[in-house]
Order: C-alpha cells, then sequence, then structure tokens
C-alpha cells in the first residue's frame, strides 16, 4: 500500500518522534507498564505505522468483502444487507420449560434457536440411567426421545426459524428427531435451516461429552455429512469449534490455529469417505469464543477467514467460492464472567459482542450476566438479546463493512496471528495431523500451560479481572437466581416410562437390531438412526446399539 521511499520517510518522521516529542513526555510521565501484551501475551508496540505492515499486498490480504481471502467479510454487503442473526444460547428443565423459554425469546426479537442439552442427553443416557442421577435437565433441556423434541418445538414453525443443536457424540440422533419433528409439521428436510454442532475432536482436546473412539466417531460425522449433502443442502453439517478450546484456557491464537487443524481433519476423513469436497464443504460452519481483548479478537476472527480460505484453495484444491468462506457463529466468553459484582459481566459482554461484530460474525449468542452463579434467569437473558439489539441497531457499527480494516495495528495483528496459527497447523501436520496431535496430548498440554499462566498472572496481580482482584467490594448474597426445581427429575422419569409402556415395542426392537446390523458394515447410518427415531427407540437405546458396537472412548491419564 506504501512504496518503499514512503515508509522509509515515514520511519524517519517515526525516529525524529521518538526522540523528539515522546522522549519528553517519557522523562515526566512514564507509562503504566514496561510491556504491553495482548490477550495472547503478544508484545503489543507502542505505535504502528505503514512500516509494520512489510510487504502488504491489498489485493492478496485484504481485497473487497465477498471475494477470496474473505479477511473483510465473506458477503458483499456483510450488515447492511442482512443483520447477524441473534441466537440465544438455552435450554433447561424439561422439554416443556425450554419451549416455553424459546418462544419468550423468539417474542423478544431473537432471530434463531440455540438448543442447550443436559448432560446426560450430550452423553447419550436416558434420564432414568443411573448415570443420570441428579443431572437430569440441570444444564440444558432433557431429551430422551421424539416425544420430548416433539414438545420442545410445539407451535415454532421449523420452516420458518434457523435452529442451532450444541451436541456432539449423540449429534446423528437428535438431527433424527429434529428431521421427523419438522416433517410431522409437514416440513420436509430439505427446507430446514440450521447447525449441528457434530465436533468431536474438539470434545477429546477440551470438553470431554465423547462417548465412542475416535474412528467410528469420525465415521458417524463422515455419515451425516453424506446424508446432509442430498437431503438437507440448507444445514450446516458441522460446527468446528473454537470456543470450547479457547474456555479451556487457549490464547487466540491456539484457538484459531487447533479449531482449522480439526476442520482439516474433518474435510480429509471426508475426502477418505469418497466425498467430494465441494459437494460438503460448503456447509461447513465454525463456532467461535469473544474474549475481552477487543481489538486482538477482531484480529484473531479476519485472519481466521483468510487463513481457511487458503487452506481450502491450495490445500484441498477447492472450487466452489462456497467451500472457501469460513461461516461462524460466536458467543461471547463464559470463562470471563466473574461471580463477583456480576453487572460488570453486562459491560464485558458488550465489549466482546462489539468485537464478533466488528470481525463479521454470521450469528451471535451473548451470554447472560448470572451464568457464573446460575442457569440464566429471564430478566438477565433480556439484556442479554438487547445488548445485541443496541450494537446492531444504534451503535452505528453495522453501517459500513469492516470498519476496522485499514488501521496499521489491526492488519499487523491479524497478520501475526495467521502466521502464528499456521505455524501451529504445520507442527500438528508433522505430528500426523489433528487426531494424532490429540492422542500424542500436544494440544491439550498447549491449553494447560497457557491457562495456568494466564490465572498465574491474575494471582500475581499482572492481569486485572476488575471485582475479583481489583476493586472488590462488600457484596450481598446474589438474589433472583434461577434454580432447576428438583421435581424436574421426577416428572421426566414419569414421561419416559410412560412412553416405554405406551409404544410399539415390537417396532422399537427390529430397528434397533436393523441398526446394529448396519453398524457392523460401512453402510451409512442415518437412515438406520432415523427409522429407530420414527418408532420412539430412546436416545440411551440407540446410544446402547452403539456402544456395543463401537465401544467406549476412555482417555489415557499422561503423567
Amino acid at each position: 500500500m506504501f512504496d518503499k521511499k514512503e515508509i522509509e520517510k515515514i520511519k524517519k518522521l517515526k525516529t525524529q518522534w521518538e526522540e523528539g516529542t515522546l522522549k519528553k513526555t517519557l522523562e515526566c510521565f512514564p507509562e503504566r507498564k514496561e510491556k504491553f501484551v495482548t490477550g495472547s501475551g503478544e508484545e503489543v508496540e507502542r505505535l504502528y505505522t505503514p512500516d509494520n505492515l512489510g510487504e502488504f499486498d491489498y489485493g492478496k490480504e485484504l481485497n473487497f468483502p465477498g471475494e477470496y481471502p474473505y479477511t473483510r467479510g465473506i458477503q458483499p454487503t456483510m450488515y447492511r444487507g442482512r443483520l447477524w442473526t441473534m441466537r440465544q444460547y438455552a435450554g433447561f428443565g424439561t422439554a416443556e420449560e425450554s419451549n416455553k423459554r424459546y418462544k419468550y425469546l423468539l417474542s423478544q426479537g431473537q432471530t434463531g434457536l440455540s438448543i442447550a442439552f443436559d448432560l446426560p442427553t450430550q452423553i447419550g443416557y436416558d434420564s432414568d440411567h443411573p448415570m443420570s442421577l441428579g443431572e437430569v435437565g440441570k444444564v440444558g433441556v432433557a431429551i430422551d426421545s421424539l416425544k420430548d423434541m416433539e414438545i420442545l418445538f410445539d407451535g415454532i414453525p421449523l420452516d420458518q426459524v434457523s435452529t442451532s443443536m450444541t451436541i456432539n457424540a449423540p449429534a446423528a440422533i437428535l438431527l433424527a428427531m429434529y428431521i421427523v419433528v419438522a416433517e410431522k409439521q409437514g416440513v420436509s428436510p430439505d427446507r430446514l435451516k440450521g447447525t449441528i454442532q457434530n465436533d468431536i475432536l474438539k470434545e477429546y482436546i477440551a470438553r470431554g461429552t465423547y462417548i465412542f473412539p475416535p474412528s467410528p466417531s469420525m465415521r458417524l460425522i463422515t455419515n451425516i455429512f453424506e446424508f446432509c449433502s442430498k437431503e438437507m443442502p440448507q444445514w450446516n453439517t458441522i460446527s468446528i469449534s473454537g470456543y470450547h478450546i479457547r474456555e479451556a484456557g487457549a490464547t487466540a491464537i491456539q484457538e484459531v490455529a487447533f479449531t482449522l487443524a480439526n476442520g482439516i481433519a474433518y474435510v480429509e476423513a471426508a475426502l477418505k469417505a469418497s466425498l467430494g469436497v465441494d459437494d460438503f464443504a460448503p456447509r461447513l460452519s465454525f463456532f467461535f469464543n469473544a474474549h475481552n481483548d477487543l481489538l486482538e479478537e477482531v484480529a484473531k476472527f479476519r485472519a481466521a477467514r483468510r487463513l481457511w480460505a487458503k487452506i481450502m484453495r491450495e490445500r484441498f484444491k477447492a472450487k466452489d467460492q462456497r467451500s472457501l468462506m469460513l461461516r461462524f457463529h460466536t458467543q461471547t466468553a463464559g470463562c470471563t464472567l466473574t461471580a463477583q459484582q456480576p453487572d460488570n459481566n453486562i459491560v464485558r459482554v458488550t465489549l466482546q459482542a462489539l468485537a464478533a461484530v466488528l470481525g463479521g460474525t454470521q450469528s451471535l449468542h451473548t451470554n447472560s450476566k448470572d451464568e457464573a452463579l446460575a442457569l440464566p434467569a429471564e430478566d438477565s437473558v433480556r439484556i442479554a438479546l438487547r445488548t445485541q439489539q443496541i450494537i446492531a441497531y444504534e451503535s452505528g457499527v453495522t453501517e459500513t463493512i469492516d470498519p476496522l480494516a485499514g488501521s496499521y495495528y489491526i492488519e499487523s495483528l491479524t497478520k501475526k496471528i495467521e502466521e502464528r496459527a499456521l505455524a501451529y497447523i504445520e507442527k500438528i501436520d508433522k505430528l500426523g495431523g489433528a487426531p494424532q496431535a490429540i492422542e500424542k496430548g500436544f494440544m491439550q498440554q498447549e491449553i494447560q500451560n497457557s491457562a495456568y499462566q494466564y490465572q498465574k498472572e491474575i494471582e500475581e496481580g499482572k492481569r486485572i479481572v476488575v471485582g475479583v482482584n481489583k476493586f472488590q467490594i462488600e457484596e450481598e448474597p446474589p438474589r433472583g437466581l434461577l434454580k432447576v426445581d428438583p421435581e424436574v427429575e421426577r416428572r421426566q422419569l414419569e414421561k419416559l416410562k410412560e412412553l416405554k409402556e405406551t409404544r410399539d415395542t415390537r417396532q422399537v426392537q427390529v430397528s434397533l437390531e436393523a441398526l446394529g446390523k448396519a453398524a457392523k458394515t460401512e453402510a451409512n447410518l442415518m437412515p438406520y438412526i432415523l427409522n429407530c427415531v420414527k418408532s420412539y427407540a430412546t436416545l440411551g437405546e440407540i446410544c446402547n446399539v452403539l456402544r456395543k458396537e463401537f465401544g467406549e472412548y476412555k482417555e489415557a491419564v499422561k503423567l
């Protein structure tokens, strides 16, 4: 953007400034600290000029919105054409209670649904399993069968909303339930819009809600890719998640690197299953965290978009432009929320949401102020949604595309994050790819080291968390927190018992046996899972058939 003569001129002017104006100021007013760093620990220079950009080619590194490498956004008009989807993550207790919350959020202007499932559902247990005791409906909604899914979406037209489901190991089963509920509403699969998380690799790295070993888990994922490419062209078949990697303690750079490394592994698995890259890649989507360092987060989103476009074009030879576009959902950082002075979390969430919008997100969830203490209360959820709406309609940041582009700092930071993330990906490639790197504990160890360093800085006072290690106050115990009624579990068990007594047991058995036989072959399991769901086989029953054929994954303890 600047020729060499102009760069040299700017460097001389900067030197003059440093030796004159700056030096005099520092003699009287020293800077607050010796070293300034980003949230990832990367040093931040005092001032950025065109010299920081090096050989900066506008066409190759920025270009225009909607054009490769999509640094400035994947749509030519971005939010001038359409705002991001406001998709608040919600679900608790029974399907009836969650259905009421979804209808409330839609009435308040939410534009998409995001389903939180309880822990037993996430790891493939029915509510009446001994492992489910005390956990039913606690961190999300309990879904045991198609019956619960019918209640969950009762009165919600599935051809008019898009739905995201945060489910991984049993993703194929929950997707099948959603398809059947839609069919009962008269909505065919090809009209459904939404996303299923379906990202098992990050479960092994950072979260832990896995069931099966990696190989059969990857088979289920590619089965979904194949099925949806034919039957559900508008459905995002996976949401490759950096969110949970960041929540576990990763830096922004590690979040980009490990997420895209997992994405590479999914593409390679699909190609190995004889799928064409442009048949499934346009429906891949991503899920990122929005942390507190506003400018680093903006640069992170831009770097991820550019790096993925290059990977898909250069590494996988994708031809369809949609295969190159990194489309992503963002959630504000749960790990930054504090139980102390919870109203401060409104400010944190606002900054994080602003970073996501400035970074070009396609959909957004804003956390509620009380989530460090409990599931969010209704008024807290409303404030979280209003935060998005105020940014969208009052802040002015949606009026132009990529408003921070051209900032010497933003462009320098975007380039640095891309380079650092690529170096990680190359290291993972040398280890044999993401699954092998996970088996060797490489990513887990990197995240642990970063998490330890972050916490150490807080404890030593080098990193300030307002209300926690500075600016503390005496506080009253929190009031008005949402509590899940202990009766939820009893009511859910009664519903499940009634279902098992009234369904066609023979039909259930036939469908489960057919699934078991298919699992021994290389057949796509989605049609068999759909038949099980239609017979009202439960989530746990279907998972148990697959457990019998695939086994269960046990993480090796590395000392």
